[in-house]
């Protein structure tokens, strides 16, 4: 007790020192307020960091990514159905095109509960979505089930995401599942059915297989589902419309042996073909197209039909395949004549835009369009489109017209290009062409039935005459003009674009050959106009380029024979003689040896022969011909993937016969058709890049003839573009080159 005090006194003693001592310590002094003191070293390196730009963000190097899918799927006792998620994030600002499944059978798209509506491009399902954001999406989708003896199986795709995690749910107990590629996580059993969750390869198919313990005898047959997707034309004309349909039927499970669909009051059925179709029947309103192979998964039909119309306005009718589970379609409207049509939609049908319709259905289009719709059929809903027209008188004739517009541009390596366009003119009462040059650009010269005229330059753009003192014309002249543009010069490699002036004259086709220097290698053309050499041969001739192409191949082309090109369900190809001559008028007997169909047919002046409505499987060939020898052979027809069958007779009697066993599609004689074929036409797009007498012509003026000085390449190639139709619009052309 006595230690503890002492202590406490002696804290009490030391504690006010401590405190005095605190108190005298003086503190650091205080610079005046508003003033810093810094070193010259620290003033420059603030002045540094103050003057260096602002880093901007970088631009996304992808617009979109998918991290993550979630796969949940049921087997069932013949298909395989279930839902697809699938997150990620659009990098970009705008509207993106996602690419979100391949191989599968998309039954339903919503994002955030809303239906999203889906394209189809080359077999991959996209959606259109916004950003910068994230996106869920989910897909109801299916797949079939091959079910073999003792085992089963099916091919699932992943998508393309950071992560493919997948829940599948089969039938038995305790069932040994397998994967590959894959990797099962877990596996669960219970209720006789089998849970197992496994992760996937992005991107890679993965082939799921299980064993059953049903024996290999037949099973009943399944409820059929399938999809529809119809695709329909609708033709206004003065006395009736017509309806032009071409539908995709996707089976997802069972067999159908036909298909019904209701035809709407008042049509009558005018056609009903397709690949896969035996025969048809209409009765009470309703077609019924039977089908030749009831396990193909997929059909493609074409319907037309016709109603007779004496009112200004009418319904225009959506073909319904009966018992689909879903039904999507789009409706293209066309007018025949001067009409002005107004449709009102209804029922979930959208209005879309003219560049987006199927390209199958726009080219079956022969009239003025003048209205694209979407659909997708919902359970409480109709889909409904009213159409309803004003018909004007045609006019009579037009003020002025240009039959064909023929171009020939020159480039320099300057970038510098020079133009001649001439043009085949019908003039009633046009007095000038109205031409809206591109920025950076003159006209250097015109002409007008081949004498010279002076062009005028107006407050809203250039005209040229379109006729002349003393000049009055009955028929058909040509008027052309020559311009010049100042481009960018070439680098050793890049891009660049030509483009020819708006004319208020409709040109019927407009023909362009553009000549650039033969040190450059030009590729990736695009723009307005189309490449002729993606032109059947019989309409390539738009540069006035002569010559002929040597050899055998030449001569089988000079001849015009049009190689065949077959769709499913066709069989056809080329007859020569052994000289490579073409062989007309020959007989070809094609037998299905399997249903004893048998097809008579002669070849035309081509030599070519074609067969249609042809099915799968065993088939003999005999052609013959007085002089020849009878050619037999056998071959392993695939209706679904046609390919040309090409075949050579031998001289020789009548009564001899040669029989020969191949596989469809290949030649069995000396004289190798395919490979003359693939000779010609590279010996014909060689021919395509000579320059014609339109670019001699244009360089020869350019020699002292017009009033400017340009250096043009005189050694080059020729590329040579169509565009038919053009109605006071620009057309472009672009392209990439190469310093070789």
């Amino acid at each position: 007790m006595k230690k503890i005090f002492a202590i406490f006194l002696a804290w009490m003693l030391i504690l006010p020192g401590l405190a005095a001592a605190a108190d005298d310590v003086t503190p650091p002094p205080v610079p005046a307020s508003g003033n810093v003191t810094l070193p010259l070293d620290e003033y420059n390196r603030l002045l540094e960091l103050a003057s260096k730009p602002v880093k901007r963000l970088d631009t996304p190097p992808v617009p979109y990514t998918v991290k993550r899918a979630d796969l949940k799927f049921r087997v069932t006792d013949e298909s395989v159905q279930g839902t697809v998620q699938l997150q990620g994030e659009i990098l970009r600002k705008g509207a993106t095109k996602v690419p979100l499944t391949t191989g599968l059978a998309i039954l339903d798209a919503r994002q955030e509960g809303k239906y999203l509506p889906l394209e189809q491009e080359n077999g991959t399902h996209t959606a259109v979505l916004t950003g910068p954001a994230d996106f869920a999406v989910t897909l109801d989708a299916g797949l079939p089930l091959s079910i073999e003896a003792g085992r089963a199986s099916l091919h699932l795709p992943a998508p393309s995401a950071g992560s493919v995690r997948l829940a599948l749910v089969v039938p038995g107990d305790h069932t040994n599942v397998r994967i590959s590629p894959g990797l099962i996580t877990s596996r669960s059993s219970e209720n006789g059915q089998t849970a197992i969750e496994a992760t996937l390869v992005p991107g890679q198919p993965a082939n799921i297989w299980w064993t059953t313990r049903e024996s290999g005898a037949p099973v009943a047959p399944k409820e059929a589902r399938f999809l529809s997707d119809v695709k329909t034309l609708v033709s206004v004309s003065e006395a009736d419309i017509r309806i032009a349909a071409l539908a995709d039927i996707t089976v997802v499970q069972g067999e159908p042996s036909q298909f019904q669909i209701a035809v709407p009051v008042g049509f009558e059925i005018t056609g009903a073909t397709g690949p896969s179709v035996e025969s048809s029947e209409f009765e009470s309103g309703v077609l019924t197209l039977k089908i030749a192979a009831p396990t193909q998964k997929t059909h493609q039909f074409l319907i037309s039909m016709e109603k007779s119309i004496a009112t200004t306005k009418t319904d225009a009718p959506f073909l319904s395949f009966k018992e689909a589970q879903r039904e999507t379609g789009e409706v293209l409207v066309e007018g025949a004549g001067t009409i002005e049509l107004t449709a009102k939609e209804a029922g979930g049908v959208k209005r879309m835009d003219f560049k987006e319709m199927n390209p199958y259905l726009r080219s079956l289009a022969r009239f003025p369009m003048q209205a694209a719709f979407r659909y997708h059929k919902q359970p409480n809903e109709t889909p409904a489109l009213a159409l309803e027209w004003t018909r004007f008188p045609d006019s009579s004739v037009l003020a002025a017209v240009a039959e064909r517009a023929v171009v020939t541009t020159l480039v320099t390596t300057e970038g510098r290009s020079l133009t001649e366009i001439k043009l085949t003119i019908k003039n009633q009462a046009q007095p000038f062409l109205k031409v809206a040059l591109p920025s950076g650009a003159s006209i250097l010269s015109a002409e007008v039935a081949g004498e010279k005229v002076k062009p005028v330059e107006g407050p809203d753009g250039n005209r040229v005459p379109l006729l002349r003192a003393g000049f009055r014309p009955t028929d058909s002249y040509t008027v052309s003009f020559v311009f010049m543009h100042s481009g960018a010069p070439f680098a050793k490699k890049g891009g660049s674009d030509l483009a020819l002036p708006k004319m208020d004259v409709p040109i019927d086709l407009l023909q362009w050959e553009v000549f650039l220097p033969e040190q450059y290698k030009v590729k990736d053309f695009g723009g307005d106009a189309i490449a002729a050499n993606l032109l059947p041969p019989s309409s390539l001739d738009v540069s006035g380029a002569e010559g002929s192409i040597n050899g055998v191949a030449g001569d089988y082309f000079n001849r015009k024979i049009e190689f065949v090109t077959l769709v499913p369900g066709q069989l056809g190809g080329i007859i020569v003689d052994p000289t490579g001559g073409v062989v007309s008028s020959a007989q070809v007997t094609v037998t299905h040896l399997e249903t004893g169909a048998v097809r008579n047919v002669m070849t035309d002046t081509s030599g070519r022969w074609i067969v249609s409505n042809l099915s799968s499987g065993r088939v003999k060939i005999t052609a013959s011909l007085p002089g020849f020898k009878q050619l037999t052979s056998q071959i392993n027809y695939d209706g679904s993937r046609p390919v040309p069958f090409n075949s050579s007779l031998i001289v020789g009697a009548a009564t001899e016969t040669v029989t020969v066993m191949v596989e469809s599609g290949r030649n069995f004689s000396g004289i190798d058709v395919e490979r003359m074929q693939r000779d010609a036409r590279k010996t014909a797009e060689k021919q395509q890049q000579v320059a014609s007498a339109n670019v001699f012509n244009l360089q020869q003026r350019i020699s002292g003839v017009l009033p400017v000085r340009v250096d043009v390449p005189r050694a080059g190639n020729s590329y040579n573009f169509v565009r038919p139709l053009v109605l006071d619009e620009e057309t472009k052309v672009t392209f990439t080159y190469k310093s070789k």
